[in-house]
């Protein structure tokens, strides 16, 4: 059995993210095959709401992807899977069944069996791809806020296994959010958590972690008081995990003021699963001022800060928070995170403060979302954010199937 060690389902470890950005080339396949992609993006302005896989060879250069022979899905839908293993598991909000496809020696996707998570409570799969761990070809994790638990399932069987129940982390007229980057690290996933009001618009004052160790199936819940809406996650040289609040976090601050908490970077323990007390930065202070949130992981003991910048985005009263965070005016700053420093970084374009992270042949990209959730671009994270390929709607998963 192959076994997954460090890989995330956004496909890279901190390691591995240093290496792609530092040689401007992924891991070898070991034959000459051109690269192929699944990418699944969900168009919001279809009533209901529908979505579509497109395989594409195009990732790392300039392209319009159509519809056209795309694989529709009712439903927000996901696609994720181990990276180069010619499978795609497609999941959608709509229902609690994972389908899985398998990829035809002409290059097309064909289903290939499915399992239903219904027995364990779940009626809904979606939110992040993320939420899926992969660990190896024969176990995987599903992260679901919903019913606060991790579900585990095999997808070589196409199984459920078993659940490892998250009561710690539900409270009431609370949403739970999990992060859209989770950490693989030997033998553990580190998942930031972050906490809102089900109704209104507000942050909980609580920053979380959830900690498994795969051997075991143990899950912990580390909580910290100090920060809200702790989404993002980047791995320093001294090997501790820094946590910070989201871009959503930071907008709920810019329009409540100090109802919200203050936007914030922590550090992680991952060795004794614990918060370091002693650490503690506000995102602001850290750029000189402003609403900043986001942490993207980058080049080796370096992370991105997202920055908003009001004269390209400017905020009128009764703007909603997530029209701010998912808009175009957010600049990128470089932080390293030994020395806590921060840089802008003028060559970036500014765009949307949510950012999703993918692993393509030779580059980390990352999606720009359009006005309305119109179409999504992903950019190069190596390459001053070169733009590459758009597809119709948002796109929030991508992955390698060769």
């Amino acid at each position: 059995m192959k076994h997954l060690g460090a890989l995330s389902s956004l496909r890279f470890s901190a390691a591995m993210l240093a290496l792609s950005l530092l040689t401007g080339c992924g891991e070898e396949d070991g034959d000459d095959t051109e690269p192929l992609y699944a990418i699944t993006t969900q168009l919001l302005a279809a009533d209901p709401a529908e979505s579509y896989v497109i395989v594409t060879d195009q990732a790392e250069q300039p392209a319009s992807l159509s519809l056209d022979n795309a694989i529709r899905v009712p439903g927000r839908a996901l696609g994720l899977g181990i990276p180069k293993s010619g499978t795609l598991y497609v999941v959608s909000d709509e229902s609690a069944t994972v389908t899985r496809y398998k990829l035809s020696a002409t290059g097309a996707l064909e289903p290939a069996g499915t399992v239903s998570f219904a027995s364990v409570g779940v009626t809904s799969l979606g939110e992040y791809q993320a939420n899926f761990q992969f660990i190896s070809e024969t176990k995987a994790y599903f992260f679901d806020g919903a019913t606060a638990q991790i579900v585990i399932w095999n997808p070589e069987l196409m199984t459920v296994t078993g659940r490892i129940p998250l009561d710690a982390v539900a409270f009431p007229d609370t949403v739970v959010a999990f992060s859209g980057l989770a950490v693989q690290l030997t033998g553990q996933i580190i998942m930031p958590v972050g906490w809102r009001p089900v109704s209104g618009v507000g942050i909980t004052p609580k920053a979380g972690v959830v900690s498994v160790d795969t051997a075991t199936d143990v899950a912990t819940l580390a909580t910290d008081e100090r920060c809200g809406y702790t989404q993002d996650a980047a791995v320093g040289l001294d090997g501790k995990v820094y946590i910070a609040t989201e871009a959503y976090g930071a907008a709920v601050r810019r329009v409540v003021g100090a109802e919200a908490p203050t936007p914030c970077l922590l550090k992680f323990d991952p060795q004794t699963r614990t918060f370091d007390p002693s650490f503690h930065r506000t995102l602001s202070e850290l750029v000189g001022g402003g609403t900043a949130g986001t942490l993207v992981p980058g080049p080796r003991g370096t992370a991105y800060v997202r920055v908003l910048d009001e004269t390209v985005a400017p905020i009128t009263e009764g703007t909603h928070p997530r029209t701010i965070a998912s808009g175009k005016g957010w600049q990128w700053w470089e932080l390293k995170l030994d020395t806590m420093t921060a840089v802008h970084k003028t060559r970036f374009p500014a765009t949307s403060g949510s950012t999703f992270l993918f692993e393509s042949q030779n580059q980390i990209l990352y999606t720009e979302f359009a006005a309305g959730a119109a179409s999504t671009t992903l950019r190069m994270l190596g390459d001053n954010g070169r733009a590459t390929v758009t597809t119709p709607g948002l796109s929030f998963s991508f992955l390698q199937l060769r």
